[in-house]
């Protein structure tokens, strides 16, 4: 019996992770404010979800899988993920480990500038405080911000809305 759920316990933890990512394809590129904002209005998208993060901070390692869950099973319908570590490029090898463990295989950034600057130029509603949100339609209108971890399901009602209503959230595990 104990190896029984042994084997359904390792099959549920392994379900939660994407494809396996190696560290040397990951690519990080640095950013400011303005070039997040350019990133947002380029067309294609439907909606874009951007995510300040760092790996220094627990709840932005604990809501990753949930975002990372959402740009894959959104990205068909027009979601783009924009994920932009506030660590210190210093910790490039950190940042790209992290993110290879993740599944992360789409572009990924790191803030270039001065906090200050920075958070101003993309909200000056944003404190500062991480992990941050920001979720906009396909013209670049900001739709929702929010700071602090979200989990998945909150992650895709957000994403849904913005979509629009051919996008249904579906919960669970897909």
């Amino acid at each position: 019996m104990v190896g029984i759920l042994w084997c359904v316990g390792v099959l549920f933890v392994s379900c939660g992770r994407t494809s396996h990512v190696r560290v040397e394809d990951v690519h990080v590129t640095p950013v400011t404010a303005a070039d997040v904002q350019r990133l947002v209005r380029e067309p294609g998208a439907r909606a874009v979800l951007v995510n300040m993060w760092a790996t220094w901070c627990a709840p932005c390692r604990e809501e990753f899988p949930g975002l990372v869950r959402v740009a894959r099973k959104y990205q068909g319908q027009g979601l783009k993920v924009i994920l932009v570590s506030a660590d210190d490029d210093k910790d490039m090898a950190q940042i790209k480990k992290f993110l290879a463990d993740e599944g992360v295989d789409f572009p990924a950034y790191i803030k270039a500038e001065k906090d200050q600057p920075f958070i101003d130029g993309l909200d000056q509603r944003w404190t500062g405080a991480l992990p941050a949100t920001f979720l906009y339609d396909g013209n670049g209108k900001l739709r929702d911000f929010w700071e602090g971890e979200a989990a998945f399901n909150v992650f895709e009602q957000k994403v849904v809305e913005v979509l629009g209503k051919q996008s249904k959230p579906t919960g669970g595990n897909s």
